[in-house]
């Protein structure tokens, strides 16, 4: 069934496509019952584990940049997804880049997107949040707004945090998208401190502690991998998302090399990312030492490249791309999945 649904979305283009599928999905988890409206989506899974401090529904969520607005917390949950990230989310509303900015590469299973931030500001999409659906882990993607300097972007990264402290389990610093001019740059120890430091500051003054995520680029080199991971550890946040899109299109056949670069530029997801998206992972949990855990995003998909991560030390699965090439099965295969039982999950 999933099949003919794809083919029929891939008839739009896919910014179009994200938005009626969801909207669709949105509407019909309103309705009681809802089982036989959503046919393709197999009974929840429910298979608790720990992770920083969090108790998760399962170990696979939907990551940052699918349910940017949080217009569709209750599809998410309702297609068996453990935990969503909502976002980015910047503290004043911005358009985003230009239209056409979400392209397929279907040969290559993968994705090219220059979303750029795209998003309702915080004050609007905090509204929505209010009333998600009971038992689903939410998480807030933060990011900084397009013209704010980089010297500044610590106050919008503080901003979102303020904004939705009290109605997230969780929030992720992202400083690895390849589409916001400069953004990458947040990376290096000295701005990425100047980032997490008032974070985890104004955490600090507050009665409940939410765990605070770093998300990073597949395009760091290895003693970039361990500088990080020793920078999160030291300014005391709870895990490392790995990865972000990447700009490196190497992974891509020569057909679909020529057709991405008609496309231009953005960050390629899926397929193509699932190699180097591994090797970061396991670079990472080796460079982390068991200090925080390891959430998995990039190139899952299938159950069997969620095992390797899995393998590899991660603690959590996050999909985006697999989940559009896969459907919904994906989630409740991987989500069935056992870690080794002699696997450390870290946790805080």
């Amino acid at each position: 069934m999933f099949t003919l649904i794809r083919r029929f979305l891939f008839l739009f283009n896919p910014e179009t496509a994200h938005h009626l599928a969801m909207a669709v999905l949105q509407f019909f988890s309103s309705l009681r019952p809802m089982h036989f409206l959503l046919r393709g989506c197999r009974p929840r899974v429910l298979d608790p584990v720990e992770v920083a401090g969090l108790q998760f529904p399962n170990r696979v969520g939907l990551a940052a940049g699918f349910d940017k607005n949080a217009r569709y917390l209750r599809a998410a949950h309702a297609l068996g997804f453990g935990h969503v990230e909502v976002g980015t989310i910047t503290p004043r509303p911005q358009a985003g880049n230009p239209k056409p900015r979400l392209f397929r590469l279907p040969g290559a299973q993968a994705l090219i997107n220059r979303m750029g931030f795209n998003n309702d500001g915080m004050d609007m999409i905090v509204k929505r949040i209010k009333n998600r659906p009971a038992g689903l882990i939410l998480g807030c993607n933060l990011g900084k707004n397009k013209d704010t300097p980089l010297h500044e972007a610590h106050i919008d990264y503080l901003s979102v945090m303020q904004c939705f402290y009290g109605d997230v389990d969780y929030f992720t610093v992202n400083v690895s998208s390849p589409n916001t001019p400069q953004l990458r740059q947040l990376q290096e120890s000295a701005w990425l401190n100047k980032i997490l430091e008032p974070l985890v500051d104004y955490r600090r003054q507050q009665k409940n502690h939410k765990p605070i995520f770093l998300k990073i680029a597949p395009d760091l080199e290895d003693d970039q991998i361990r500088e990080v991971a020793d920078v999160a550890v030291a300014a005391g946040i709870d895990g490392i998302i790995a990865t972000n899109t990447t700009i490196n299109r190497s992974a891509l056949m020569a057909r679909e090399q020529k057709r991405a670069a008609q496309y231009g530029e953005g960050g390629l997801s899926g397929a193509p990312l699932t190699e180097r998206a591994h090797q970061l992972t396991q670079s990472l949990v080796s460079a982390l030492d068991g200090r925080i855990p390891v959430l998995a995003s990039g190139g899952i998909m299938s159950v069997e490249i969620a095992e390797a991560r899995f393998k590899s030390g991660a603690s959590l699965i996050q999909l985006y791309t697999g989940f559009v090439y896969s459907g919904p099965e994906l989630i409740y295969r991987i989500a069935r999945v056992k870690p080794l039982k002699n696997q450390r999950l870290a946790r805080r």
